[in-house]
């Protein structure tokens, strides 16, 4: 039913949205992703890629009555939710409902974007977002293959760096020393 964890969602308060930028991204190193302004629901998010395969996403609120304003109530900021990623949200209702598991919040945005929510009372504590979508739509183009390729061999003196189109978007590194280079040639010629 689900793939992988995708990101985790951190809600800071607008005051607190560019001190907590500059944290991920210019000390952690977070690489910039897409960021929607969500006038309806009145706040703004955008995702973050950390590494290879981990990313974050920050939320402020945009106006008065946001929706993150309960939650930021007493607080400057904090996780606010965990969006697991599912190949078919359909399944996950069946599943959920055959469990008795609740969920609320379901929109269907077509090919783009599908998501259900599970409160927290029902999942120990934490806000859990299920969602079917393409991962490779949501992050910069600059942690990605290009379109059509799987893979790239980026060599170097002690044997090369190969860089893999990765299911949950984005890519990952392998560095590989010559003799792995070597074996791994053997095992693809063999067969």
């Amino acid at each position: 039913m689900i793939s992988r964890i995708d990101h985790v969602s951190l809600a800071v308060r607008d005051t607190e949205y560019d001190r907590a930028v500059h944290f991920f991204r210019d000390i952690l190193g977070a690489v910039p992703g897409v960021g929607f302004d969500d006038e309806g629901m009145r706040f703004f998010w955008r995702i973050y890629s950390l590494g290879d395969l981990s990313r974050i996403e920050l939320m402020k609120p945009t106006g008065e009555g946001s929706f993150l304003d309960n939650f930021l109530g007493d607080r400057n900021g904090g996780v606010h939710h965990i969006t697991l990623e599912t190949p078919d949200i359909e399944k996950a209702r069946e599943i959920l409902d055959g469990n008795g598991i609740p969920y609320f919040g379901f929109h269907d945005l077509g090919a783009i974007w599908k998501e259900l929510f599970i409160h927290p009372k029902d999942a120990f504590g934490v806000l859990i977002q299920i969602a079917q979508f393409n991962p490779d739509d949501w992050v910069d183009d600059s942690v990605k293959l290009p379109p059509g390729r799987k893979f790239e061999v980026t060599k170097n003196d002690t044997g090369c760096i190969l860089t893999v189109a990765h299911p949950g978007g984005g890519t990952a590194r392998l560095k590989l020393s010559r003799d792995e280079m070597t074996m791994l040639a053997g095992e693809l010629t063999d067969g």
